[in-house]
């Protein structure tokens, strides 16, 4: 009897693929040789991935050609967010399908899902957004962009104006049906890219959110509905750490779920940067009984998945 595949699903970092369109030709490759080489250790992967600079690349370009041209409408934060899955997918896809037949593995097909996330209305985070996107603008160009287009702009820590937007909760996965069927067959699947596309339901529809939802959370709700045994979150850093850039840094080798929720209480962790990490670990580690969660760099992915290096919470 063939041994089971232990499931993973990867959540990419920003640093997984790069800032620019020559940026990421060359991340994904890299990328892509740290995927094959956990596939090689008899995992079935999944894999999820943030869209920071290429949604902002994408929003600020749509916007330039509503200045522009009149006629031009400009475009919902919402469709951004389902270009940049498809321009990052059809990148990734073809480094991994390389990469794979580099490796003489010819029997893994490799598709990217287009993937909306069901967000509710009532998420206070539409009340108060928070999220910087897009290019920085000066006071002058960011009235113009909150009157014209209702952008939310704020201040962004002495480098000039940015729109905000809100980051709601991930409600349900809308594709997850399609997503569980083509890795139940054998395939290679990247899905909710830059979080999903955020959509409200209105009846029996499903509308665009000027929304954009937090990879980490949306990445262990994926590892949950698909009854992953791990997840993996890809970061710029071999190891999480307490006491951060202080005189009593402490690098974070394997912690229960108890002990990161008391270190989330103290405010350990930077808020837009590692507590999503660590609050997706732990509610997708607490959802069922033998599952774990791994943090640490693209590089050490393998030695990490392993046990041998990065933060493992369990």
């Amino acid at each position: 009897m063939t041994e089971k595949k232990k499931r993973i699903v990867i959540a990419l970092g920003g640093n997984a693929l790069g800032n620019t369109l020559h940026e990421q030709m060359l991340a994904v490759k890299t990328t892509a040789k740290a995927i094959v080489d956990l596939i090689q250790e008899g995992c079935e992967v999944i894999v999820a991935h943030g869209n920071g600079p290429q949604v902002g690349m994408i929003n600020h370009a749509m916007a330039a050609l509503s200045r522009e041209d009149p006629n031009q409408p400009n475009t919902p934060l919402s469709v951004c967010v389902a270009m940049s899955q498809a321009y990052i997918g059809y990148d990734l896809q073809n480094a991994l399908r390389e990469e794979l037949y580099n490796r003489n593995i010819y029997d893994i097909p490799v598709a990217t899902m287009i993937t909306q996330v069901r967000v509710d209305a009532e998420d206070p985070a539409f009340d108060a957004p928070s999220k910087p996107i897009g290019h920085f603008m000066t006071e002058e160009q960011a009235k113009i962009a909150s009157e014209k287009y209702g952008y939310i702009m704020k201040e962004d820590a002495g480098r000039g104006y940015r729109r905000v937007v809100a980051s709601p909760k991930p409600a349900e996965i809308v594709e997850i049906g399609a997503i569980r069927s083509l890795v139940d067959s054998g395939q290679l699947v990247i899905a909710c890219g830059g979080g999903g596309i955020p959509v409200l339901e209105q009846g029996e529809e499903l509308h665009g959110a000027s929304a954009v939802i937090e990879k980490d959370l949306i990445s262990g709700k994926l590892a949950e509905m698909l009854d992953a045994d791990e997840l993996l979150i890809l970061t710029s850093v071999e190891k999480v750490s307490i006491n951060y850039k202080s005189d009593t840094e402490q690098y974070l080798d394997h912690i229960t779920t108890a002990q990161a929720r008391q270190y989330m209480s103290e405010d350990q962790f930077e808020p837009s940067t590692m507590l999503p990490k660590i609050e997706a670990s732990v509610n997708f580690v607490e959802k069922k009984k033998g599952r774990r969660a791994v943090i640490t760099s693209i590089d050490k992915a393998k030695s990490a998945y392993l046990g041998k290096t990065g933060t493992i919470i369990e």
